[in-house]
């Protein structure tokens, strides 16, 4: 190995969840090296060093994680060929000679879920699984931090939810996590965590809190599946990534979402904060 240079690894750390957990690294006094698509916008973090990267480009893949045995791999940004940018990535890492990955999953990650881009995350575990590295899996639920922006500009949520759950978790709290699994991982080693905040809301449920914190009424509309595809058809998306914008809410009319675990707390020692919490700024 390459002692010369941090044998941690973090991805996404220009976006909001990466950087969340880079900033707990080095608060913690471990070097890491930033992978980034665009050095510059990286955070200038103590003991961090910084590296150029893409999911898709193996070779400067390889160059940036040569010598790292643990990754923190934050799953690429929505897009028709995320899939095969893990793929790419994965096996870039694996010619490293990276020894464990961290990966930021979806809560119900399978091959048939009902949420469209679950499906592209449990193959993406498979992938990893297969490489022959260890792996940790973070299963994400939705997040509580993109609550607000479902309201529209008339104060009604809409989509085909139903009466159905979701344990919303804060980015905050996965960050905390991630970085808990990351400092050290051999405890951890071919675990896969559901995260989850600590209660199971209706959409419903959602929109009286955020009425609450706006101090203006917000409702929710349970749309048809029609409705649904009709009410996203004015953002010209294309098919798949409307379908996941769809799927988003019909997961949580199938219940795949309700489940509340305290994998959180377990990993952290600290209870993950509820939307209301949130709303208030408490969080960490």
């Amino acid at each position: 190995m390459n002692t010369s240079m941090p044998d941690l690894a973090v991805t996404g750390s220009t976006g909001v969840l990466g950087r969340l957990v880079a900033g707990l690294v080095a608060n913690a006094a471990v070097p890491q090296r930033l992978l980034v698509r665009t050095p510059a916008k990286a955070p200038q973090l103590p003991g961090a060093t910084v590296h150029p990267f893409s999911y898709e480009d193996r070779e400067a893949s390889v160059l940036a994680l040569a010598g790292a045995a643990t990754l923190f791999m934050v799953s690429a940004p929505e897009s028709e060929g995320r899939l095969g940018q893990h793929r790419s990535f994965i096996d870039a890492a694996s010619d490293a000679g990276v020894r464990h990955v961290v990966y930021t999953s979806f809560l119900g990650a399978a091959p048939d879920a009902t949420f469209t881009l679950a499906r592209e995350h449990h193959a993406t575990e498979e992938y990893i699984k297969s490489s022959g590295m260890d792996w940790t899996f973070l299963r994400d639920s939705l997040y509580i931090d993109f609550m607000d922006a479902l309201v529209g500009d008339d104060g009604v949520i809409r989509g085909p939810a139903g009466s159905g759950r979701a344990a919303i978790v804060a980015r905050a709290d996965i960050a905390a996590v991630a970085a808990a699994v990351v400092l050290n991982p051999e405890a951890h080693r071919n675990a896969s965590y559901d995260l989850t905040g600590p209660e199971s809301l209706r959409m419903e449920d959602v929109a009286s809190i955020l009425s609450a914190s706006r101090g203006s009424t917000v409702t929710f509309h349970d749309e048809t599946l029609p409705e649904a595809y009709a009410s996203r058809e004015k953002w010209g998306a294309p098919d798949w990534q409307v379908d996941a914008w769809v799927s988003t809410y019909t997961a949580i009319a199938s219940g795949e979402l309700a489940a509340v675990t305290g994998n959180v707390e377990m990993i952290t020692g600290r209870r993950p904060v509820s939307l209301a919490e949130f709303l208030a700024g408490k969080v960490g």
